[in-house]
C-alpha cells in the first residue's frame, strides 16, 4: 500500500488546490466547504486505493493457483533463493592424479635440445601417460655459465635471470636478495607446471630434498652438469617459513617467503638462526634457490665461466632425482596446490501442491490421456530426479542430477540446494 499510496497522495494535493481556487466572478468558498470537499476527495482516494490493492492481491492469488495447478517453471527469488559469491578454499596434491608426493623424476627426449639450454622439463614417469610436473633452470645476472648466442648479453643464463627478475622482483630491483641479506648473481629455479598448481602453491605444504653432488673444486671443464653425479652422503630438506612469518607486504608477484632447511612435520630447523636457501613465490608457483648457498652446502660447484656451457640446470635435476632414487619414501618431493572455488547456491523450493504430475508418456494412457494407474487419481506420486536451470528465454543452461530420486506428492514438500561452482 505504501507504493500505491504515494502517487495518490500527490493527486490529492493537486485536487485540493483546484477546489480552493475560485473562478473569476464567483464568491470564494468558505473554509468549512473546502474542508468537506477535501474529506470527500480523501475518502474517494482511499476507496480507489483499497480497490486497486485488492485487485493486485486477487491477481497474485490467481497466478499462484494457476502456477500450482500446472507449473512447469519456477522463477528464483534472488533475495531468498540465491546466495552468490560463496568462496571455498580447497587444497589437493600438486602432482598428477592429485598425488601429494613425487618419488621419481625423469627428463624427456621429447624436449628439444635448444630449449634444454634454458631449462629441463621434469616428468613423473617414462610412459605415454606421464606428464611434466615442473621445470628446473639456471640463471646468471651477467650471462655466465652458458654459451653466448652471438654476444654474452644473449646467453641463455642471462635470459633466464632477466625473465625471473622481471616476473618476481619489484620494479627497480635488479638482483635477488635472500633472507640473510645476501644478494646473488646466480639462481636455480624450480617452476611448477601451471596446470598443476591451479591457483597457487600451498605455502607450508611443500618439501623438497636435495642430495650432495660429486666434485670439490670449481673447474669449468670438469664440473659441467653432465660430469657431476649425485652422492648418497649428504641431504637437505627445504620448506618455506610461512609457518613462522606473518606476511603483510606483497610484492609484484604476490606473497614471498624464505626457503629454509626444515620439514613439513617438524617445521623450520633452528628457528632462531635458520639456514636460508632461497625464496618461495607461492602465488606464482616458483622456487628461487641461491646458487651460492647450494655451492657451499651441496657442492654444486656452479660453472660461472664466460661463454662456457656449464649446464648448471642439470645439476639441480641431478640433485633432486638423486635424492629420490636413494630413498623414494623419505626423500620424495612433497607439494600441494591451493584453489579458490567460487560457488552460487540455488535453493529449489517445491511446495506440496506443485510438481505432482509428470510429462512422462508412461504417466498416462489412452487417447484421452487417462492416468495409467488408478491410484494416481487424487493422490499422484512422482519422483524428482533432475533439475533444469533455464534463462529468461527458457533455454536450458545447466542440469543438476540428484544422488537418488526424491518422492513428491500433495502431502510432502522438497527443498533441494543446487550448487554451481565457477
Amino acid at each position: 500500500m505504501g507504493t500505491i499510496r504515494t502517487p495518490f497522495s500527490q493527486a490529492a494535493g493537486t485536487a485540493a488546490n483546484l477546489v480552493a481556487a475560485p473562478q473569476a466572478g464567483q464568491p470564494a468558498l468558505q473554509p468549512a466547504a473546502i474542508a468537506v470537499n477535501q474529506n470527500q476527495l480523501q475518502n474517494e482516494i482511499e476507496t480507489r486505493a483499497r480497490a486497486i490493492a485488492n485487485e493486485i492481491v486477487a491477481q497474485t492469488a490467481r497466478q499462484s493457483q494457476t502456477a500450482a495447478n500446472g507449473r512447469v517453471f519456477t522463477r528464483f527469488d534472488v533475495a531468498t533463493d540465491v546466495i552468490e559469491n560463496q568462496k571455498t578454499f580447497v587444497t589437493t596434491g600438486l602432482f598428477s592424479s592429485n598425488a601429494a608426493t613425487m618419488s621419481a623424476a625423469y627428463t624427456g627426449s621429447i624436449q628439444s635440445a635448444a630449449s634444454k639450454t634454458y631449462y629441463y622439463d621434469v616428468w613423473n614417469g617414462t610412459s605415454s601417460t606421464s606428464e611434466a610436473q615442473f621445470a628446473v633452470a639456471f640463471g646468471h645476472r651477467l650471462g655466465s655459465g652458458s654459451s653466448a648466442q652471438g654476444t654474452l648479453n644473449d646467453s641463455p643464463t642471462r635470459a633466464v635471470y632477466s625473465q625471473y627478475r622481471l616476473l618476481l622482483l619489484n620494479p627497480g630491483d635488479t638482483t635477488f636478495t635472500f633472507g640473510n641479506g645476501e644478494s646473488s648473481d646466480e639462481i636455480y629455479i624450480v617452476n611448477f607446471n601451471r596446470a598443476r598448481i591451479k591457483d597457487k602453491l600451498d605455502p607450508g605444504n611443500w618439501e623438497l630434498h636435495l642430495t650432495n653432488l660429486s666434485g670439490s673444486a670449481v673447474v669449468n671443464s670438469v664440473h659441467t652438469g653432465s660430469n657431476v653425479k649425485a652422492l648418497n652422503t649428504n641431504f637437505i630438506s627445504l620448506i618455506d617459513d610461512s609457518g613462522q612469518t606473518q606476511q603483510t607486504n606483497l610484492t609484484a608477484a604476490g606473497r614471498v617467503y624464505n626457503i629454509v632447511s626444515g620439514t613439513i612435520t617438524g617445521g623450520v630447523y633452528n628457528t632462531s638462526a635458520p639456514k636460508y636457501y632461497g625464496l618461495a613465490y607461492p602465488d606464482m608457483g616458483i622456487l628461487v634457490l641461491n646458487g651460492n648457498a647450494l655451492d657451499t652446502s651441496m657442492s654444486f660447484n656452479t660453472v660461472t665461466g664466460s661463454n662456457v656451457a656449464g649446464d648448471n640446470a642439470w645439476k639441480l635435476y641431478t640433485s633432486i632425482s638423486g635424492a629420490m632414487s636413494f630413498n623414494p619414501t623419505t626423500k620424495a618431493f612433497q607439494a600441494r596446490n591451493e584453489e579458490t572455488i567460487t560457488s552460487t547456491h540455488f535453493f529449489v523450493r517445491v511446495k506440496n501442491g506443485e510438481y505432482n504430475f509428470s510429462n512422462n508418456p508412461t504417466f498416462v494412457t489412452g487417447s484421452v490421456g487417462e492416468f495409467s494407474q488408478a491410484t494416481f487419481i487424487g493422490d499422484p506420486k512422482v519422483y524428482i530426479t533432475t533439475i533444469g536451470m533455464y534463462n529468461d528465454r527458457q533455454e536450458l543452461l545447466a542440469v543438476a542430477k540428484l544422488s537418488q530420486p526424491v518422492q513428491k506428492s500433495f502431502s510432502n514438500e522438497a527443498l533441494i540446494k543446487v550448487k554451481l561452482d565457477f
